[in-house]
């Protein structure tokens, strides 16, 4: 299987999947920064199976000024969750969302991170599956409960120390506005980690919200990452990032990924903040 299958599915092969059974488990992570509305659009269509993923209170542990706005969730929390869903040791999970998989990746991030090896986005979302003209339901579906057992840790990590130390390329998966500190929406400072290069994650995208081909997505980040070198990836809270860490994942690049991120960072005042352009992106070993 070569790395974007492991990392994608498109909707027609997944509606392949569902008829021949037996299916995976479908979650549905609507989700957008400002946003309230996930759980009513799920229950307004979905696709058929699929249960909803509240990504603030179960895929997140409570906001802090310490940890960031999406700090990891407790581990406990994440498996009981992870039950709730229907996932059991050796499920197949596809996570989809309504907007580029910005959302779903996280669900996607945390699934592997806790040690799910059978987990993929679906290339598209919703959006994608609908003009495909394949079928969706609504109202709500709960899963019979499952019996999964997480092993937190299974993909790296780092922390703001590793971050402000890292020795290959720091990517900033924000907007470029917010990198260069031209505006801060939701953060204490604007700006960015010394060092960062930007790669906003949009840019992983094409124009209808599906990722891009894999040559260009290799083309993206060979002019970002020189080769062989470590890449880390921070965004404002680590949802987004989670999409960055996909998108090399799919052209076969592992990637470690900063959870705290800029809302970590930037609430520290010990912590040196840059403005701008960047550099390089090499920090000095």
């Amino acid at each position: 299987m070569s790395p974007r299958d492991q990392v994608l599915v498109t909707p027609a092969a997944l509606a392949a999947e569902l008829a021949a059974g037996p299916p995976p488990v479908l979650l549905d992570v609507r989700w957008a920064l400002g946003r309230t509305d996930g759980y009513e659009q799920y229950r307004a269509a979905h696709l058929p199976g699929a249960v909803f993923v509240d990504l603030d209170r179960e895929l997140a542990g409570p906001a802090t000024a310490q940890a960031g706005r999406h700090p990891l969730p407790d581990p406990v929390e994440l498996q009981a969750a992870a039950r709730r869903w229907g996932l059991r040791p050796d499920s197949r999970v596809v996570a989809y969302d309504a907007s580029g998989a910005m959302a779903a990746a996280r669900a996607w991030w945390l699934l592997r991170w806790a040690g799910l090896t059978q987990v993929r986005l679906l290339d598209g979302g919703l959006p994608a599956w609908v003009a495909a003209g394949l079928p969706v339901e609504a109202g709500e579906r709960t899963a019979e409960p499952g019996d999964v057992v997480l092993h937190p840790g299974a993909v790296p990590t780092t922390d703001a120390d590793g971050a402000a130390t890292w020795t290959g390329v720091l990517l900033d998966a924000r907007a470029g506005e917010r990198f260069r500190g031209e505006v801060e929406p939701v953060d204490p400072r604007a700006g960015h980690v010394p060092g960062a290069v930007s790669a906003p994650t949009q840019g992983n995208l094409d124009a209808v919200g599906a990722f891009l081909p894999d040559v260009q997505l290799r083309a993206r980040f060979a002019a970002l990452v020189p080769p062989g070198a470590p890449v880390a990836v921070y965004c404002g809270s680590g949802v987004t990032a989670a999409h960055e860490v996909a998108a090399l994942a799919a052209v076969g690049l592992e990637a470690t990924l900063y959870p705290g991120s800029w809302s970590q960072w930037s609430a520290d005042p010990a912590r040196p903040v840059v403005t701008g352009a960047c550099g390089t992106g090499l920090s000095p070993s």
